[in-house]
């Protein structure tokens, strides 16, 4: 497939969004030609662009183009026009494969990028999870991308936004039908298997953050044989879930709309409303737990999360604050 030039690209997206607002009506040629500023014949050649990259469109004389199918790939050409985003998606850094999307965002932003900058890969051939551990990444199936941050924060409250991503990601999986729940501090769950989660790094000063790279890994269209069976047996996706695919492109532009409402309310009015969603949307709080730090091992009630996130656990001798930790349900206390 022969790459478009940054001219052909900028007309295929727009060529792309008139159809998408079109829906199941025809947008006429005469109206694609003066969207573009082209000759019919220069839009019939992009619409025959777009149909070498999987898209199929309808033509019918006197009626003009129709959007029938969209490929399930993630390129800028796909995510772009359904962005309803201010900042967040608007440049797109798409690759087949990477070693980390979170890797390469951290180089971009070190190099310069700006805020909002969003990369995306079908594939990952060393995708990281929380404290060292591999993300399985199937190639063409599931959500693997990081996003830049440049939040105006005191680097001891970048843990914030940890958890405001958990809320966005679980939100964007409600809407899909999926009842997710956040596991602390940063899992999703559907059910008791994990389904997504977030690793977040930062580049900071004593005094600020520099940047932020936000790693978000959903499982959307997974099979349990796309996982190693170690893997296969504790996660799932949304096609396991609700028997049927996810549109991938459709997915993140939903996610990156619902994570810049949350990034907009939390610059606003603080943490305390990220922290008020998060509590109802927890599967960890109100259960009994245990909880594996660094060199130690705590078995308590899981009763809140303070004003930093950390996680508040009851335990025989008292509360303790956790700031990093693994979590395990034990049983049902408090929630049913």
């Amino acid at each position: 497939m022969v790459p478009l030039d940054r001219q052909d690209a900028t007309h295929a997206q727009l060529v792309l969004e008139m159809l998408l607002e079109s829906g199941t009506d025809f947008a006429s040629g005469e109206a694609l030609s003066g969207k573009l500023g082209l000759s019919r014949t220069a839009v019939w050649k992009v619409v025959n662009a777009l149909r070498d990259r999987g898209y199929a469109i309808e033509a019918v004389p006197s009626r003009g183009y129709r959007l029938v199918r969209v490929p399930d790939r993630l390129t800028g050409l796909e995510i772009l026009p359904l962005l309803e985003t201010h900042d967040l998606g608007r440049a797109v850094h798409a690759f087949d494969s990477l070693g980390s999307t979170s890797e390469h965002a951290f180089r971009l932003a070190a190099e310069g990028a700006e805020h909002g900058e969003v990369v995306v890969a079908e594939t990952q051939t060393a995708g990281r999870g929380r404290r060292g551990r591999t993300w399985a990444s199937p190639p063409g199936k599931n959500l693997y991308t990081s996003l830049i941050l440049r939040p105006e924060l005191p680097p001891q409250r970048a843990p914030e936004l940890t958890l405001l991503a958990a809320v966005a990601v679980a939100e964007t999986l409600r809407g899909e039908g999926v009842k997710a729940t956040i596991k602390w501090p940063n899992d999703l769950q559907a059910g008791v298997k994990k389904i997504a989660g977030i690793l977040t790094e930062l580049s900071a000063e004593a005094d600020r953050v520099h940047f932020v790279v936000l790693g978000i890994g959903v499982n959307l269209n997974a099979a349990s044989s796309d996982f190693p069976p170690e893997i296969a047996e504790v996660a799932t996706s949304v096609t396991r879930v609700l028997g049927r695919r996810v549109n991938r492109a459709a997915f993140l532009a939903r996610m990156l709309g619902g994570l810049e409402q949350w990034l907009d309310t939390h610059e606003q009015e603080g943490f305390e409303p990220v922290r008020e969603r998060w509590r109802e949307l927890s599967s960890t709080l109100g259960q009994e737990v245990l909880v594996k730090a660094e060199r130690r091992e705590l078995r308590g009630v899981a009763e809140d999360i303070d004003t930093d996130g950390a996680l508040l656990l009851r335990t025989e001798d008292g509360v303790e604050r956790i700031l990093a930790g693994d979590v395990e349900q034990v049983r049902s206390r408090l929630r049913p």
